[in-house]
């Protein structure tokens, strides 16, 4: 369940489970979200489809600012057939700065692996820009089947 927004718009300190209904009926609700929501899905299919099991959902996608520009979050690699990740996801290099770009443009928004070039993405990704604790999202992506809607 996702946890009400604290007053500076951001979710409560911790790592919050919810279910890709819950992100979509939360997060989702005007053009712009929907089309960020639509890049996440389609990522989210890929990197599910190659085994990977869980994703941490960030950035001001996940705080009450009506248009965020785009997504953040990191994925965990245990498990996943690395074969079948799209490249735009894996090659560390890319990653730093092109690579996020591209993500942005073909999918709304960047997905980083956990471990592939830094550790702890997703503890790094619990805390503002200040420096103060912020919630994230965890999506755990053998709960989402073919039919789960994203419209």
């Amino acid at each position: 369940m996702i946890p009400p927004f604290q007053p500076d718009g951001n979710l409560p300190p911790g790592i919050h489970t919810a279910t890709w209904e819950e992100v979509v009926a939360r997060f989702g609700g005007n053009p712009q979200r929907n089309r960020l929501l639509d890049g996440l899905r389609r990522a989210i299919d890929n990197l599910q489809s190659a085994g990977c099991r869980r994703l941490y959902l960030n950035g001001s996608f996940t705080t009450s600012k009506p248009d965020p520009d785009d997504y953040d979050g990191c994925w965990e690699m245990d498990g996943v057939d690395l074969s079948r990740v799209f490249p735009i996801f894996l090659d560390p290099d890319d990653q730093r700065w092109n690579g996020r770009q591209r993500q942005k443009a073909q999918f709304g928004g960047e997905l980083i692996a956990e471990g592939l070039y830094w550790l702890g993405v997703a503890e790094f990704f619990q805390k503002d820009e200040q420096e103060n604790p912020k919630g994230v999202i965890l999506i755990e992506l053998g709960a989402i089947s073919d039919e789960s809607s994203y419209d």
